[in-house]
């Protein structure tokens, strides 16, 4: 391994819900963050996982009958099968439920209770129970949570709070001195924002009597945790905190969270308070990517117009499908979801781009050098300049996923295979081959199979089942760490190149014959 570690996270989802493609979108990206780390060969850590306790698992479990922990086991299959199907590879699925987890959070509740951190106090408010929030009055739009819309509720009880205002300078002076904490710069200035009034403090608990399903707090068996407090510490429950220091002490300084811009606060509020409070540095970087929007909306289930991502996966095929995700979101930003603008993405890039160059190539040396990877000979200037810029793009494309530009990384890509496209064509090697120059046959052939190759590592991360085809069918096969390929020449003459089926098999817009 090289370089610091990589430890990246998602947002721990609700159980009670379906996984839509809001999940998708972060869950895969996490993972093709991770994935081009290992590329790099940098010790990797991807977390994501479950949030499992509140109100809701509990009132959904009372409308079916079952115990909130069946509910839960019932329900987090949804999401572990789904990761799975869209070939997202977490090195640890946490679930709040867990022992460790519980002892992590009753650990620091404790030391904030013992550190007058934590006091009791009667509260009245609004609380919202699909966010499983508290709102106050002026926070509440048309009556309504601000967040989703929805009604709230009145309560009115005696509970824990959190002195999460005295943090408040602390904080403002963290985020000023570090800009990169919170990004992209609107969501810091957003953040920055909401600090400029009074900020509260937070209501961490919630009575026995009312909510039975979470963590009892250590030092008051009549109260469980709030589901906030709890989900959030199972970003350093993973990575061994209490339980295994070294390796804590060497992950979680690294540590990326990825999120969604309407858990902002608690993720940049919240979260970085608590850790201050409980003497722990923070993560390295939170970044909040934007919302996919449909027909001009937020995908919402009252809307009506949530997408489902494994049916999307089922249409265009998994790699297709996380490709299109990472391709057409500019992170930071909102990004318009269609199935036109899927299919067009996918037939301009992957069919007719990719998976053509991929045909040619296979084809033309199957024809002209016996189904083996041709020796080059002496190169002309075209074949300097392609190599020259297939050399450049690997470090090009590195320096763009570690700004987290990953669709500016991917057209450069997809632009070196369309390079390759044109090169062919200029080049025209079937009109050589019938003059009997086989010689500058393989060079070409060479020349252009050994881009697609770093075409395909460079994708890898993103499509690693198709990529993964592509280049054994070009005759090269990878070690257990494919980022040695990461070199002009690799691709060794004499290895036997296949021809198979298409790679990316042309699609007709839904309601068209096939």
């Amino acid at each position: 391994m090289s370089g610091t570690p990589f430890y990246v996270t998602t947002p721990i989802y609700y159980v009670n819900d379906e996984p839509h493609l809001g999940h998708a979108y972060t869950t895969v990206l996490a993972d093709v963050l991770a994935r081009y780390a290992r590329l790099w060969g940098r010790e990797t850590f991807f977390l994501t996982g479950t949030d499992e306790h509140g109100w809701k698992v509990e009132r959904a479990a009372q409308s079916h009958g079952v115990s909130p922990q069946e509910q839960a086991d019932t329900m987090v299959v949804r999401f572990q099968e789904s990761w799975e199907r869209l070939r997202i590879a977490p090195d640890d699925f946490i679930r709040t439920t867990e022992p460790r987890h519980r002892r992590v959070v009753q650990a620091v509740l404790q030391q904030l209770w013992e550190q007058d951190d934590i006091y009791q106090d009667d509260y009245t408010g609004w609380y919202c129970v699909p966010d499983e929030r508290f709102w106050t009055e002026k926070d509440l739009v048309d009556g309504n949570c601000p967040d989703c819309g929805r009604p709230v509720e009145q309560l009115a009880e005696r509970n824990y709070f959190f002195r999460m205002g005295r943090h408040q300078e602390w904080l403002i002076q963290t985020i000023q001195d570090n800009p990169n904490f919170i990004r992209p710069e609107s969501r810091r200035n957003e953040v920055l924002g909401f600090l400029q009034q009074p900020l509260g403090d937070l209501c961490i608990s919630r009575p026995v009597s009312r909510l039975n399903w979470g963590i009892p707090l250590p030092f008051d068996g009549e109260f469980v945790t709030y589901v906030w407090f709890d989900a959030l510490l199972n970003y350093v429950t993973a990575p061994g905190y209490l339980q295994d220091d070294e390796r804590f002490a060497r992950l979680w300084p690294q540590a990326l969270h990825l999120i969604g811009k309407d858990i902002l606060i608690t993720h940049c509020v919240y979260w970085p308070t608590m850790l201050h409070a409980a003497g722990l540095p923070l993560p390295r970087q939170i970044f909040a990517h934007g919302w996919w929007i449909v027909e001009e909306q937020k995908m919402s289930k009252s809307l009506g117009n949530v997408v489902k991502p494994l049916a999307l996966a089922e249409r265009v095929g998994v790699d297709a499908f996380r490709y299109f995700l990472l391709r057409d979101m500019t992170l930071g930003r909102d990004a318009s979801f269609s199935e036109a603008s899927l299919l067009q993405r996918y037939q301009a890039d992957l069919a007719n781009n990719l998976g053509n160059l991929h045909y040619r190539i296979t084809n033309m040396t199957g024809r002209y050098c016996a189904g083996r990877v041709p020796a080059p000979g002496e190169p002309t200037p075209l074949e300097t300049s392609l190599q020259a810029r297939s050399e450049a793009l690997i470090p090009s494309l590195r320096e763009q996923v570690e700004r987290l530009a990953l669709n500016q990384g991917l057209a450069e890509v997809v632009e070196l295979a369309a390079e390759v496209n044109r090169y062919l064509e200029q080049s025209a090697p079937w009109t050589l081959a019938k003059a009997g120059e086989a010689g500058r046959v393989a060079t070409i052939l060479y020349t252009a199979a050994e881009a697609l190759r770093i075409c395909a590592l460079l994708l890898w991360p993103v499509m690693p089942e198709r990529m993964a085809t592509l280049w054994q069918q070009l005759g090269w096969q990878a070690t257990e760490r494919p980022g040695e390929g990461l070199r002009w020449g690799a691709l060794q003459p004499g290895a036997a190149v296949s021809r198979g089926e298409p790679l990316f098999p042309r699609l007709e817009p839904a309601g068209e014959a096939a």
